[in-house]
């Protein structure tokens, strides 16, 4: 068993085999008809809170290197936050070792990972709280807090971006971070920030968002708004060179700070395995094409729509 230098003293893990992580589930959230824009909001069980895989180990790998590698990209923080990011790293070790404890096991100040083989003091953490829950789960923690009745971006560890930065969003209101998402300022900021007003202790709201890629990485800060065509996307290998990307989205109350823990799972699926169900293929097809343009080109799906409607309509005939 590793740990890093800064690391409480390794505790032995129990002497039980361990098991291995269950597989990745396929979330498929989109819908045929009109297109339709909302919150979409659903309960989440609490012990369906945080997604635990078969992909937790290369995900943690790749969390790991890009806070040590590029750190100022993927955290940050603004000062009246440091209440929420405390109350974050409690919450996610007490769900995790509650949850889970084939694989995580809390003694005395000091959380084990039996998948990563670290243990980190929480007593002492060597690390920002929320960075360290970061380092915990495969979700992004985004942490927002009330000015009044403004909800405000305030700390995140965002490892898996969809295309945005975190550094020009930090200390702004939620409404002037979708700006430039279509019809968000008409039809969706007034009922997220009454949403965020208004959440309740213990209740957790689940939303899934998706869109299709060109690109399968986790990491994604840029590559909102492109347009052209991409003529080597046919519908041909559409299959292979087009992914779905879902966002699993929880949100809760923190109760002791008051904000707002916004989690964001990152799932990337291939576009053959929609396509391996033929339902699956036609509604998504119908889905694609009822968008409007400004969303396909926000998107950036614009330059592969036609090649995916085409693949897709023809896996699902």
């Amino acid at each position: 068993m590793t740990t890093s230098p800064n690391l409480a003293p390794a505790m032995p893990p129990p002497p039980d085999p361990l098991p291995d992580p269950p597989a990745e589930r396929v979330h498929l959230p989109f819908e045929a008809g009109p297109y339709r824009m909302a919150m979409g909001l659903m309960a989440c069980p609490e012990p369906d809170w945080i997604e635990l895989d078969d992909r937790y180990r290369a995900e943690l790998a790749e969390r790991s290197a890009l806070l040590a590698n590029h750190h100022a990209e993927v955290f940050a923080i603004t000062e009246p936050s440091a209440a929420a990011r405390a109350e974050t790293l409690a919450l996610i070790a007490a769900h995790l070792t509650r949850r889970f404890p084939d694989w995580f096991v809390h003694e005395t100040g000091r959380l084990h990972n039996r998948l990563t083989a670290e243990t980190w003091s929480l007593r002492d953490p060597p690390l920002d709280p929320l960075e360290l829950a970061g380092r915990l789960v495969q979700e992004d923690l985004c942490l927002v807090r009330l000015d009044g009745a403004t909800p405000i971006l305030a700390a995140a560890v965002l490892c898996f971006p969809s295309r945005w930065r975190l550094a020009e969003k930090l200390g702004r209101p939620l409404a002037e971070i979708h700006d430039s998402v279509p019809f968000y300022g008409e039809r969706l900021a007034r009922p997220v920030d009454r949403f965020m007003t208004a959440i309740r202790p213990g209740r957790i709201a689940l939303r899934l968002n998706w869109s299709l890629l060109d690109d399968p990485a986790l990491f994604q800060p840029t590559g909102k708004f492109r347009d052209r065509r991409d003529p080597t996307i046919t519908a041909v290998n559409a299959g292979e060179r087009v992914w779905l990307r879902v966002e699993r989205q929880t949100l809760r109350l923190l109760p002791d700070s008051g904000a707002v823990l916004f989690a964001i799972r990152v799932h990337v699926y291939p576009l053959a395995l929609v396509a391996a169900s033929a339902p699956d293929a036609a509604r998504l097809a119908d889905a694609v094409r009822a968008l409007p343009e400004a969303t396909a080109r926000y998107k950036s799906i614009a330059p592969f729509r036609g090649a995916v409607i085409d693949y897709l309509a023809a896996a699902g005939a």
